[in-house]
């Protein structure tokens, strides 16, 4: 049987919690509005056209910071289509999915949506088709409390409060040929800085996040980076991170193991931001927005909702079914790795946005008129946003080692921890790798002595299942978090026997040592 020993020691931290790593993202792209967490008419909603269901599912994955509206979408997107009366909005056709979109929810909707969703916003402006302009204008349109064209506007639209919109993202994707109005680093960078000065004149208080890499597999990774930060460091407080992961050709084993790429990716853009920072001599630190992270599908699928098949059509509709991935077991272990990477990396890595939150690619389903449920990869994103606090440990581990394909031999065990001095309270998360063996993790606590098991969780294969078992509208609880059996404290020491293949998270009671 592997075996794993993982040390914390109470003084050795990495940052305090950052609560805007547990952010998601609302795009215009297939159901994730319409019929997602917006659908007038539906039994649930209210009068808003808000999904109560919808509603209740997102405070219970305990998403703090939402990202809006895009996303590829953004990059053609007219802010102002979206505001004023419903029946005065125009429909417009939408490039970046082929679809047609009807403008009846924009930004009152959802922003009034976010705070009965007790979310921050995230909004993000269009550098793609439109620039500085624009960006200001929307920026006083939202922020400033009245007595100018747009911010009379806004009051004339019904929202006499300013929406106080702190976090912006400057564009998205930028450097993809795919993207509407792709640009080179250099035409990027100025823009940026231009658009981020001109932004801060608005309102000086606003936190501005730069587009990084698409991924780490862009031919311009890192040099991307290192331009537009050379242009616009000083005018910005972050550069985004994007990346999506899938199994390949039956390889779980590598794919299990995919946070390793995920670490390696973060130290990369870390190590860039620090070079542009010495050699620019700045004061300032600027660190990460990984604003869209998450199990993907992209390969390997032939179905009616996969964006390819949507652009090939000549057919232009309004919302239709896209990239509606169904997670299995395999899928949510996995992320239960990433977001113990983002919590190993929260000195830099402040804000993060799983994409996308309903339907597209996302931990909530919904059937229009129908019932909302909870996916696999649910789980591992609520607990952690409801127990990761205080302050994030750095771990020792000596592990095991399991082999794989993409990465050599991995840890079979990958872990994150957090403790809050205020409640004494210590959350261990944790993943076995290994697709066939139960794994014994010892957890010794220096500086801290355990008292209490106060709970301990698993998800794995269900009964009678199998590393594939999913959720779905007509069995909605197939995967789910049970008790972690087999959990105790010896002389100090927490003991337990994780499944194979599983994903489970420990709180202990602790005092001062």
């Amino acid at each position: 049987m592997p075996r794993a020993r993982i040390v914390l020691d109470r003084d050795f931290t990495v940052a305090d919690v950052p609560r805007r790593l547990f952010g998601s993202f609302v795009e215009h792209m297939g159901r994730c509005v319409y019929t997602g967490i917006f659908e007038p008419g539906h039994p649930q909603a209210d009068e808003r056209g808000f999904r109560r269901d919808v509603l209740a599912l997102v405070k219970e994955l305990g998403a703090t910071v939402i990202r809006y509206p895009g996303g590829n979408f953004v990059s053609g997107y007219n802010w102002e289509d979206g505001v004023g009366p419903v029946e005065d909005r125009p429909h417009r056709l939408d490039g970046a999915w082929h679809t047609v979109e009807t403008n009846a929810f924009g930004l009152h909707e959802f922003v009034d949506w976010a705070r009965e969703a007790q979310v921050e916003v995230m909004e993000a402006v269009n550098l793609g088709t439109r620039g500085v302009d624009e960006a200001r204008a929307l920026v006083e349109y939202a922020n400033h409390a009245g007595g100018t064209y747009w911010s009379d506007l806004r009051r004339r639209n019904g929202a006499a409060a300013p929406f106080d919109i702190r976090l912006w993202c400057l564009g998205n994707e930028l450097d993809g040929p795919w993207q509407i109005g792709h640009k080179t680093a250099h035409e990027y960078g100025r823009l940026a800085q231009e658009t981020a000065k001109a932004m801060r004149l608005v309102d000086p208080d606003i936190e501005l996040v730069a587009v990084g890499s698409s991924n780490r597999q862009m031919p311009t990774f890192g040099t991307w980076e290192h331009t537009v930060l050379t242009h616009a460091y000083e005018e910005v407080d972050y550069i985004s991170m994007h990346a999506y992961y899938q199994e390949d050709g039956g390889d779980a084993a590598s794919f299990l193991a995919e946070a390793v790429d995920m670490d390696a990716f973060i130290d990369g853009v870390v190590s860039t931001i620090d070079a542009v920072k010495a050699a620019g001599k700045h004061r300032k630190q600027v660190d990460i927005s990984f604003d869209e992270w998450n199990v993907w599908y992209q390969r390997g699928l032939d179905t009616e909702d996969q964006p390819h098949i949507v652009s090939a059509s000549k057919e232009w509709r309004a919302h239709p079914r896209l990239i509606e991935d169904t997670y299995n077991v395999t899928d949510a272990v996995v992320v239960g790795t990433f977001l113990h990477s983002l919590l190993r990396h929260g000195d830099r890595v402040r804000i993060a946005n799983q994409a996308q939150l309903v339907n597209v690619i996302a931990p909530i389903r919904s059937e229009e008129g129908g019932p909302a449920w909870r996916q696999s990869i649910f789980w591992p994103f609520a607990r952690m946003s409801q127990l990761a606090q205080g302050r994030v440990l750095r771990l020792a581990i000596e592990s095991d080692q399991t082999p794989t394909a993409k990465f050599g031999d991995v840890d079979v065990v990958d872990a994150a921890a957090t403790w809050d001095e205020s409640t004494g309270r210590v959350a261990l998360f944790v993943a076995n790798r290994s697709l066939e063996s139960e794994t014994e993790v010892s957890l010794e606590l220096r500086g801290l002595g355990a008292s209490n098991v106060v709970s301990a969780e698993v998800l794995t294969v269900p009964e009678g299942g199998d590393r594939r078992s999913a959720n779905t509208e007509h069995d909605q609880d197939c995967v789910g978090l049970e008790p972690l059996r087999g959990v105790g404290l010896d002389e100090g020491v927490l003991r337990a026997t994780l499944p194979a293949l599983s994903w489970s998270v420990i709180v202990l009671d602790t005092k001062r040592a």
